[in-house]
C-alpha cells in the first residue's frame, strides 16, 4: 500500500494517511480583499494544484471554483457545499491554495477543525504545507488561518482611521458627487474640483427650486429633455430620486457628514457650488413638495400605463369654493410624460373615469378566482354582522352575488384600497389613451 508523509512545515511528527483512503475536492477561491490583488486568479490556482494532484496521484472528485469573501462565517455558498459534502463523505481532504482561501473567520475554521476531530475530513493539502488530524498539525493551521483574520480586522481599523483622517483634513473620501470630479494626481488624493460640463447645471437646479420653486419632476424633464444632462460614469440620466438626494446633499454648499448618519460634520476644503442660504431654501421647498405628495391619497395611481407613450399615470386635486361657500374637491389623472415630454395623452377626471370602468366591466375579463376570494370575505362578514348584531341568520352564498354587480359597486362605494384592489385581480393592463381607458390586448 502507497503511502506519502506530510509535506514541509510541519510540527512534529507527521501521521500518514493511505492515499487510496483520501478522495479530494480541490477549492480554489479568488480573495475580494484590496491586499491580495497579485495573487493567483482561481483558473491559476486551479491550473497549479492539479499538476500537483497529477504528480503526487491525488484523486480529485469534484473542482469548486468561488469569488465570495472568507471574512464572514457562513455566507460563502460554494464553501457551504463542500462542507456539506465532506459530512457526506463525498471526499475526505481539500486541496486548495494557501490555507487563507478556506477561511479568514474563526467560524469557518472551527468546522474544517471539528470535521477533522470528527474523522470527516482526512486532510487538508496546499502549495506548501499538509495539515492532518493531529493536534500540531491542527495547532498550525489554526493559527495560520487566525494570521489572516488578524489581518483582516487590522487593515478594517487602519482603513477607518485613514477615512477619518482624511474627513479631518476637509478631504472628501469616495467618490466626488455629482457636480465634481476627483483629482487624479497621486499628490491630491482626496481632492475634488468642479466639473466644468455639469457642475454650473447642479447650481443651476438649486437656483431653480429655491427661486422659481420648480419641482422635482420639472427638474427632471429640464435636464432629460431640454439638457440632455448626462453622469460621467455610464453615460446615463438622473433619475427622479438621483435628483432629490442631490438637492438634499450638504456637500455642495462646503461641508459634509460622513459616514452618512453619523452626527460627524466637517468643512470641506473643496470650492463651494452654492451658499447655504441657497441650501436651506432649496430644503424648505423639497420638504413642502414631499409633504403634499405624500398627503393625498388616490384610487387609481400604480394601476394604469399611458397608451400612447409608455409612462405612469399620476392624479393631482383641485378645489374649488362655490359661492354658498361649499368647497368641492376634483381629481384628474392624466401621464407623467415621463418618456415624453410632450405627450399628449390629456386628463380625465375621476369621475369620468369611473363611468368607464363601470361601463368596461361589462365585457371586461376577470380574474374570477381572485374576485370570488374579494365576494367570500365579505359574504362572511355580513354573516356575522347579521348573527351577532341582527340575531338573523339569513342564508348569503357566494354563487348568489353576481360579480360584475359587485365590481361596480366597489368601485362606487368601497375605500381606494379596495377599488385598487379589485382592479388588480384584471388579467390585462389598463391604458389610458387621449381620456380613454382600455385593456391591453
Amino acid at each position: 500500500m502507497e503511502t506519502f508523509p506530510a509535506v514541509s512545515a510541519q510540527i512534529g511528527v507527521p501521521e500518514t494517511i493511505p492515499m487510496e483512503k483520501v478522495r479530494y475536492c480541490l477549492y480554489a477561491r479568488k480573495s475580494t480583499e484590496s491586499d491580495e490583488k497579485q495573487a493567483l486568479s482561481i483558473d491559476s490556482q486551479v491550473k497549479e494544484m492539479l499538476q500537483i494532484a497529477e504528480r503526487d496521484g491525488l484523486e480529485i472528485v469534484d473542482i469548486r471554483r468561488e469569488s465570495h469573501s472568507a471574512k464572514a462565517s457562513g455566507q460563502r455558498p460554494v464553501f457551504n457545499e463542500l462542507i456539506r459534502d465532506l459530512n457526506s463523505g463525498r471526499y475526505t481532504g481539500i486541496l486548495t491554495w494557501a490555507p487563507d482561501r478556506l477561511s479568514r473567520n474563526a467560524g469557518d475554521l472551527g468546522t474544517l477543525v471539528d470535521l477533522m476531530d470528527e474523522k470527516r475530513l482526512h486532510q487538508i493539502r496546499t502549495y506548501g504545507q499538509s495539515f492532518q488530524n493531529s493536534p500540531n498539525e491542527k495547532f498550525l493551521l489554526m493559527i495560520l488561518c487566525s494570521q489572516a483574520k488578524l489581518e483582516n480586522d487590522n487593515k478594517s481599523i487602519n482603513v477607518k482611521r485613514g477615512l477619518r483622517t482624511r474627513c479631518e483634513m476637509g478631504l472628501w473620501p469616495a467618490p466626488a458627487p455629482m457636480g465634481y470630479l476627483n483629482e487624479k494626481r497621486a499628490d491630491r488624493k482626496g481632492h475634488v474640483y468642479i466639473d466644468p460640463e455639469r457642475g454650473h447645471v447642479i447650481k443651476k437646479m438649486f437656483e431653480k427650486v429655491a427661486y422659481e420653486r420648480w419641482s422635482g419632476k420639472k427638474i427632471y424633464h429640464w435636464l432629460k429633455f431640454d439638457l440632455n444632462f448626462k453622469t460621467p460614469n455610464g453615460n446615463k440620466g438622473l433619475t427622479l430620486s438621483n435628483i432629490y438626494l442631490l438637492l438634499q446633499n450638504d456637500f455642495y454648499y462646503g461641508s459634509f457628514e460622513y459616514p452618512r448618519k453619523s452626527g460627524l460634520w466637517y468643512k470641506g476644503v473643496h470650492e463651494p457650488l452654492i451658499t447655504k442660504e441657497l441650501f436651506d431654501q432649496v430644503q424648505a421647498q423639497v420638504k413642502s413638495q414631499i409633504i403634499r405628495t405624500e398627503d393625498k391619497e388616490f384610487a387609481f395611481t400604480k394601476i394604469m400605463q399611458c397608451g400612447l407613450c409608455g409612462s405612469g399615470i399620476s392624479a393631482d386635486e383641485k378645489f374649488k369654493k362655490q359661492k354658498n361657500g361649499n368647497i368641492h374637491r376634483h381629481v384628474y389623472y392624466g401621464c407623467t410624460k415621463s418618456r415624453d415630454k410632450h405627450c399628449k395623452s390629456g386628463y380625465i377626471s375621476e369621475e369620468e373615469l369611473l363611468v368607464q370602468f363601470e361601463t368596461l366591466m361589462e365585457n371586461i375579463d376577470l380574474d374570477e378566482i381572485g374576485i370570488k376570494e374579494k365576494i367570500a370575505t365579505e359574504v362572511e362578514r355580513v354573516k356575522k354582522f347579521q348573527r351577532v348584531i341582527l340575531g338573523t341568520r339569513e342564508k348569503i352564498e357566494v354563487k348568489d352575488i353576481d360579480i360584475r354587480n359587485y365590481a361596480k359597486y366597489v368601485l362606487r362605494e368601497a375605500p381606494d384600497l379596495e377599488k385598487r384592489e379589485l382592479l388588480g385581480c384584471l388579467r390585462s393592463k389598463i391604458l389610458l389613451k387621449s381620456k380613454v381607458i382600455s385593456l391591453m390586448i
